[in-house]
């Protein structure tokens, strides 16, 4: 039952600059997983939770706000953003995800309210549904679960 009420629900994943380095970008901070493993088990889990999940990551700011305008025009449910550097300057990635009125999650790989003084400051963090740090890829996990919950809850609803 689970599945069908989640079929018709799609998500769109964007990352940001520099997460198409994981694996090899300061793996201490970051974990030692690839994007694209990320992706693939990211993939894996949306399938059996019954989502249809597009993945992209761009390092330009441009792509990334072209893509969350694209996200209105195919009526996608839900984003996920981790938008890497961009968090922290972006009034257009934000002005963005405002504009289109797509529920967003936020996910950072760690916890940036930890981190140096200028990462403290996420200028999405307002304008997201949720935002998940610090716990790695997991995160993204746990944004799918989020998407879920909320799901359930409205068909609890109804």
């Amino acid at each position: 039952m689970e599945i069908k009420m989640n079929m018709n629900k799609k998500i769109l994943l964007i990352n940001g600059p520099n997460l198409n380095l994981l694996g090899i970008r300061e793996p201490d901070i970051y974990g030692n997983e690839t994007l694209k493993e990320i992706e693939r088990r990211i993939e894996e889990k949306s399938k059996k939770m019954g989502f249809n999940l597009e993945c992209c990551q761009f390092n330009s700011e441009g792509k990334i706000i072209d893509k969350i305008q694209e996200a209105y025009i195919e009526k996608k449910d839900y984003i996920i953003i981790n938008p890497g550097g961009y968090t922290h300057y972006s009034v257009a990635i934000r002005d963005a995800i405002t504009s289109v009125g797509i529920e967003t999650i936020e996910v950072h790989l760690s916890d940036i309210s930890k981190r140096e003084d200028f990462r403290k400051i996420s200028l999405i963090s307002d304008v997201a549904i949720k935002t998940i740090m610090g716990h790695g890829s997991l995160g993204y996990d746990l944004a799918l679960e989020f998407i879920q919950e909320k799901i359930e809850k409205k068909q609890e609803k109804k």
